[in-house]
């Protein structure tokens, strides 16, 4: 499974191509924390930042935290010019943009980061000449598992998974649910480890790096998992 295999090329962004440094995330949650009048742990905000376990709407719910009133907070502290000069592009995902920019094919962004915060990361990074359509998930669109924001992608792209051969490259469960559920192959990048995210997810190609997808060497997996992809995530699951 190599990018040359397929028509056309989808990724997530956070997690999956780009990620911040930790200072910037440490103090997005300390002044979340105190517009909710509640100190977040070091654990909680990489769980929470990376969504680990799952929905984060669930994980926020577990921590005692309302979802509909973290997310607001979270959206307010966030400054998009600090964002974008403290994420990085994984040099794995540099070598496999190279890789599918050089066998072609429209390529495309579904990402639940939203286009105040993405858009200045894509132009910081020089990334915004790699894509053809960005899709930036709102109410609007829907959130990832659902099909929805996936497919809005595809038809922006003009292709069509029942003629057209494509794959989405994600870092969580729902963005694998989210390609299968549009009828595409997942990719899934493991950035943190099975034992940290506290589960194993499944894809039709399991990655700790991008550029094995370049050729190399990687784990292919014989099967899906049994659960039910819509069962994967939410709203609030943003990645």
């Amino acid at each position: 499974m190599t990018p040359a295999d397929y028509d056309f090329h989808l990724f997530d962004l956070d997690w999956t191509l780009v990620d911040a440094e930790w200072e910037y995330t440490r103090t997005v949650f300390d002044r979340v924390g105190d517009r909710l009048g509640r100190e977040f742990s070091d654990r909680e905000a990489r769980v929470l930042w990376h969504g680990l376990g799952g929905s984060r709407a669930e994980t926020l719910r577990g921590m005692g935290v309302d979802p509909d009133a973290f997310w607001p907070a979270f959206h307010a502290v966030e400054d998009p010019v600090a964002r974008a000069e403290a994420t990085y592009l994984h040099d794995d995902a540099a070598r496999l943009l190279d890789r599918v920019g050089e066998v072609g094919g429209p390529t495309g962004l579904v990402t639940h980061c939203q286009e105040f915060l993405a858009e200045p990361v894509l132009d910081r990074l020089d990334l915004v000449g790699r894509f053809d359509a960005v899709v930036c998930c709102t109410d609007e669109t829907g959130w990832k598992p659902a099909p929805d924001p996936i497919e809005a992608a595809m038809r922006e792209l003009g292709v069509d998974p029942a003629r057209h051969r494509g794959y989405y490259v994600g870092d969580g469960e729902s963005d694998v649910a989210a390609a299968w559920n549009a009828g595409l192959d997942a990719v899934h990048v493991e950035r943190v480890g099975h034992d940290e995210r506290g589960r194993c997810v499944l894809g039709d190609r399991r990655v700790r790096r991008l550029d094995e997808l370049v050729g190399g060497d990687g784990r292919i997996d014989a099967g899906r998992s049994g659960d039910d992809p819509l069962g994967a995530g939410g709203p609030a699951d943003a990645s």
